[in-house]
């Protein structure tokens, strides 16, 4: 009988394990080299590595929460290599060899075999981007990250329901402080906003009715911008980091820690305040949203941050970290 999927008969065969960043008992990332492969799951896409990002976030889970043998690293361009069942379904433009871009839970306690830094990973198919040939995979490795954090700071965090495909009626301004990060830069773009650089001009442009603040910083002199900065009667502020309670010093400003990894609508087994409930509607929310990056990227409306490209490997991503 002829097989059903022909193109699967002629794939290469995998590797049974591979290279790649773990951490060791203290969280201190290191180079093995007999990882398992994660396996394919529903709805999934195994790709090869080819270029990855580094964020503080891999910096910081090694250090804060410590998880002996998961892989470590989020953000990854690659090419697809193996394509899980019901993908079809989600994401019928994509096919074996497809370079894509996006975002895992790397160093993740309650998933130790997948991350970035490895030779191969695993990622959701509805949370992937085609790269074009007119970006250059190191440019394409630095947006799963930003995307999924601005994807759930802007409207779940801060309630903007305008989006670049529905424009607000009227122009309103939103404070993005730390506008040099990596969810800075995608933030502005999104939103476009005009932000001055200090609390009280701030305040005066936008006639002391500020109501929304992304701040991609989260230390005293920043936060104290952001609540001097908001107007009179209060508004809301979205958070990267986890804010001390004494910083916050304004009860009309809501204040909402943003986590990016809850984009992928899955339970957050982590501790001091960074753990997280299954959330459906933030996975929902993030596919839509990856719908609007695909196409912004493919009319050329979104640019990538800038890079510093460290060559070296493995060795160079070690040096990195």
């Amino acid at each position: 009988m002829p097989s059903e999927s022909p193109a699967e008969d002629v794939l290469p065969s995998l590797p049974t394990v591979q290279k790649a960043i773990i951490q060791d008992s203290k969280g201190i990332p290191l180079l093995v080299q007999n990882v398992a492969l994660p396996s394919l799951r529903p709805n999934t896409v195994l790709v090869k590595t080819d270029v990855v990002a580094l964020n503080p976030s891999d910096y910081k889970m090694s250090s804060k929460f410590p998880s002996q043998g998961s892989v470590v690293g989020m953000d990854f361009a690659g090419a697809i290599v193996r394509i899980g069942s019901g993908v079809a379904n989600v994401r019928s433009d994509l096919k074996i060899g497809d370079l894509i871009c996006g975002v895992i839970h790397g160093s993740n306690p309650n998933e130790r075999e997948n991350g970035s830094f490895a030779e191969y990973l695993l990622a959701a198919a509805d949370l992937v981007i085609k790269i074009s040939n007119k970006m250059r995979l190191e440019e394409a490795a630095t947006l799963g990250v930003a995307l999924a954090t601005d994807s759930l700071a802007l409207r779940e965090s801060l309630g903007i329901t305008a989006s670049p495909e529905m424009p607000a009626d009227k122009p309103f301004d939103v404070l993005v402080y730390g506008e040099s990060t990596a969810c800075g830069t995608m933030a502005i773009q999104l939103l476009k906003p005009t932000a001055p650089d200090a609390a009280m001009a701030i305040r005066t442009h936008t006639k002391n009715c500020l109501c929304h603040a992304l701040g991609c910083i989260t230390d005293a002199e920043s936060v104290a911008c952001y609540y001097a900065a908001l107007g009179r009667t209060g508004g809301r502020y979205s958070c990267l980091e986890l804010c001390p309670e004494s910083l916050q010093t304004r009860k009309a400003v809501k204040a909402d820690f943003v986590l990016g990894l809850d984009i992928f609508g899955l339970e957050i087994k982590l501790d001091q305040g960074y753990g997280r409930p299954a959330s459906r509607r933030k996975y929902e929310a993030g596919v839509r949203w990856f719908k609007v990056f695909q196409k912004l990227l493919d009319e050329g409306k979104l640019r990538t941050h800038p890079v510093r490209v460290q060559e070296g490997g493995f060795e160079g991503i070690l040096w990195g970290l």
